[in-house]
């Protein structure tokens, strides 16, 4: 599986795709994150970004490949086995993404509450910020499964679902995303810290089965 994943990651390094979604969240940051804003909510804000991002990277990773080349690689190491190395490449690239951008906006925001009254530990606020990150990633992750290959093929299909599938996961009631996002804006009102470990124990199980579902829907399909 190691070399599964590092041969995904190079492909996805050296074909460049990847500048276009990291372009875009850098875009949404600096419009939406200001030095001196309250951190809880400038956090709230880097996470919810991050989910359309994850969503277009597991795109970019299951059509990195041309299906001649898919094919020598599922025919050596399963077809399941190649499918969730992309999903497992594109998942760690957007963590990373949600890491570094967690740490800038917690150094450049205001550690105290929406109103300015409170203050608020820029540690645990920056741990809240990463799980709400990581949630984010999960389940943008998770949409990118199940609107792309081999579930949707046509991409005039699968580009609007995925549009509406991060859409729907970030304001549909229940969503962990949505959860984890409205915890820490609600925290910035009081200046707590919410710790959103439910929401990103929910998050990894609908990931989970998105990723097993598109794993063994590659198995039973050919490219």
């Amino acid at each position: 599986m190691t070399a599964l994943l590092r041969y995904q990651a190079d492909l996805l390094v050296r074909s460049q795709r990847w500048l276009p979604p990291f372009i875009l969240y850098a875009v949404f940051l600096g419009v939406g994150v200001q030095g001196g804003q309250p951190v809880l909510d400038s956090l709230g804000y880097a996470s919810a970004a991050l989910l359309p991002v994850a969503a277009w990277l597991v795109r970019i990773c299951a059509a990195n490949e041309p299906p001649s080349a898919r094919a020598a690689v599922a025919a050596a190491a399963g077809p399941g086995r190649a499918h969730l190395a992309c999903l497992l490449v594109a998942l760690a690239a957007a963590a990373g993404l949600g890491t570094v951008a967690t740490a800038l906006v917690t150094l450049i925001s205001d550690p105290k509450s929406a109103d300015h009254q409170v203050r608020v530990d820029l540690l645990p606020a920056g741990a809240a910020g990463l799980l709400a990150a990581l949630v984010c990633a999960l389940l943008g992750t998770a949409v990118g499964a199940l609107t792309t290959w081999p579930l949707l093929r046509s991409p005039g299909r699968a580009v609007p679902a995925m549009m509406l599938g991060a859409l729907l996961a970030m304001v549909m009631t229940g969503s962990p995303a949505k959860s984890a996002i409205t915890s820490l804006v609600t925290g910035s009102r009081s200046g707590n810290v919410p710790v959103p470990l439910l929401p990103l124990a929910v998050a990894a199980l609908l990931t989970a089965a998105a990723t097993a579902v598109a794993c063994t829907l590659t198995s039973r399909r050919s490219p």
